[in-house]
């Protein structure tokens, strides 16, 4: 296993700089830049294998499976969330979708475009600032196809109750979509109790990887209900074929997979490999304990912390002057993100007690 010493001294922007700001954007990882490098530099010279660069997809399903504990035929490439969610949505039966009003867009979008007709786009309103897991459940019902939820919010850094969600719909017969863009790399995913029917994440926060690698992942038997939102070579079976032909989608999650770029996923292969060589439980329970000091240290400031203590690693807390604020963050080389009256920090595993300190003395005054 790789000591948090070791991952931490795998990032140079930290030399400087306290970076919290990975619910926005990870910073990167030599490694991942020496992959990247090495491809450009090939590309460059006329030395590469566009084949070569190919097969690292394919070798990232191998990757996340071991992540989540699942098989890599449940896995499918993709470019974004909103391509995964809108390939799930593409599919569904006619019916109700329920989702978080204040989802990040990427999450939310693709279901609404979808209300009229045979669908019809249920939103869940926020209740003092958080979508409440009972709000969710009560606008379930049996005429209910999926619910769309991701399980944390950079927003607020607000958790969702997974598997309370997968209780609920499991009673109405519904289909569970997990967003796990801001929490898969530092938070546990108990994939035995939450089985979502379908999981997405993009891996250029705390996955650390490249953005462009993203991942669809299903549950048993969920794969065959998909068709592949934008069909291609890459949906069929391999070997290849590239001129002609019938579409014969692929076995599994693979007949949803969308044609790469390929530099993403050199670099997301070097990503993973870090993340795997860490202890999942100590990475959790490292973050989550930062992200519980920066609240309690804010409070005793006086700032109002928006985050309950201990819920995720993304902690937000409403601040008065904005704008002191941001000097003394920048005077400190601090990287947080400022969300009008509202800070928010990030804890990734390669953050550590100083860098909770120099985002507290942001918002100490004089």
């Amino acid at each position: 296993m790789l000591t948090r010493e070791g991952f931490r001294a795998e990032f140079p922007a930290l030399r400087e700089r306290a970076w919290l700001d990975t619910a926005a954007c990870a910073p990167a990882a030599a490694g991942v830049v020496r992959a990247l490098r090495s491809a450009l530099d090939a590309w460059l010279a006329g030395e590469f294998r566009w084949s070569d660069w190919d097969l690292a997809p394919a070798a990232t399903k191998s990757a996340v499976a071991r992540l989540l504990g699942v098989g890599e035929e449940r896995i499918a490439v993709m470019g974004s969330v909103a391509e995964a969610a809108a390939t799930v949505a593409k599919s569904l039966p006619p019916g109700r979708i329920v989702v978080p009003a204040q989802e990040f867009r990427s999450n939310l979008f693709p279901w609404r475009q979808l209300h009229g007709g045979d669908h019809e786009v249920v939103l869940v309103p926020a209740r003092d600032g958080r979508t409440r897991t009972e709000d969710v459940v009560a606008a379930l019902d049996e005429r209910t196809v999926l619910l769309a939820v991701s399980e944390v919010l950079s927003l607020n850094g607000h958790r969702a109750d997974l598997v309370a969600l997968r209780r609920a719909t499991d009673e109405v017969g519904a289909r569970l979509f997990v967003d796990v863009t801001q929490s898969l790399g530092v938070l546990r995913l108990h994939m035995g109790e939450v089985r979502p029917d379908y999981l997405a994440v993009h891996g250029y926060k705390w996955m650390l990887c490249p953005r462009g690698a993203a991942w669809l992942v299903t549950s048993p038997g969920r794969a065959e209900e998909l068709a592949p939102l934008l069909p291609s070579w890459r949906s069929t079976p391999t070997p290849y074929g590239y001129f002609g032909g019938s579409l014969r989608p692929a076995e599994g999650a693979a007949r949803c997979d969308t044609s790469p770029a390929w530099l993403a996923w050199v670099g997301a292969l070097p990503a993973l490999d870090l993340l795997l060589r860490l202890d999942a439980e100590q990475v959790e329970r490292h973050c989550t304990d930062l992200a519980a000091h920066f609240c309690a240290q804010a409070a005793d400031l006086g700032a109002e912390v928006l985050t309950e203590a201990g819920e995720s690693h993304i902690a937000v807390v409403r601040v008065a002057d904005p704008d002191a604020v941001a000097a003394r963050l920048a005077r400190d080389a601090v990287r947080a993100t400022l969300l009008g009256d509202r800070l928010r920090v990030g804890f990734h595993h390669f953050n550590d007690d100083g860098d909770v300190r120099r985002a507290v003395n942001a918002l100490r005054s004089g």
